[in-house]
């Protein structure tokens, strides 16, 4: 029999090496920063606010993540727990701004495109705790912004493509089903094909015989 190995276990890549993940890794800790430099300790429920919804984005991609491997299910709702977290703290930073009548940067800002551009290079990723450090308030919240922004979007478009593997390959359920059931075609198959092989052996013996008969080289029994 074929000992072929059947897996219905999708293989993932680790979450560390997910770029939406580093993303929202530099914005936890960007956030945390930003709180400890610009907001009250204590007394502020902002702070611990901001800070949870940074990491439940950062944390709810890893689980989703090491979840994909036994649940498509809950890696959709993991993945949605972490946008619906990012997308609070965007509201958060905007109220910071808006509220001490900051400036929140936009297209027309002149450090806008910039801004942007540099938070999507690996330089960036490499060093944004050090720049932020010498940053304002305004400055780091807008670069909080446009992180948030970033990893909104890049959540979205992984939830698209999770979606669709669910629709086309189904929840681990449907890919347990699928891989026993190719697992007893492949050896039905093998049986039918042994089968068929030993038949086509015994017409061949059976055709030798006769043809021993036919010669005299064997007498018939």
């Amino acid at each position: 029999m074929n000992n072929t190995q059947h897996t219905f276990l999708p293989q993932h890549g680790h979450y560390r090496h997910l770029r939406v993940y580093r993303v929202t890794e530099a914005l936890y800790d960007l956030t945390y920063m930003f709180c400890r430099r610009f907001l009250k300790s204590y007394g502020d429920r902002t702070v611990d606010q901001m800070v949870q919804a940074a990491r439940s984005g950062k944390q709810n991609i890893a689980e989703g993540n090491q979840a994909a491997a036994t649940s498509s299910e809950t890696e959709i709702k993991l993945t949605n727990v972490a946008r619906a977290s990012l997308e609070e703290l965007l509201d958060d930073y905007e109220d910071y701004l808006r509220t001490r009548s900051l400036s929140q940067w936009n297209g027309q800002h002149p450090r806008f495109e910039p801004m942007r551009q540099w938070t999507r290079t690996e330089e960036f990723l490499n060093n944004y705790a050090v720049v932020a450090a010498k940053m304002s308030d305004e400055e780091m919240a807008n670069l909080c912004i446009t992180l948030c922004h970033q990893a909104i979007y890049m959540l979205g478009q992984l939830l698209k493509t999770q979606q669709s593997r669910f629709v086309t390959e189904g929840g681990v359920k449907e890919r347990m089903h699928a891989a026993r059931t190719n697992y007893r075609k492949a050896q039905d198959d093998e049986l039918a094909a042994l089968r068929q092989e030993n038949m086509a052996l015994r017409q061949r013996v059976a055709q030798l015989e006769n043809l021993c008969l036919q010669n005299n080289l064997i007498q018939k029994p």
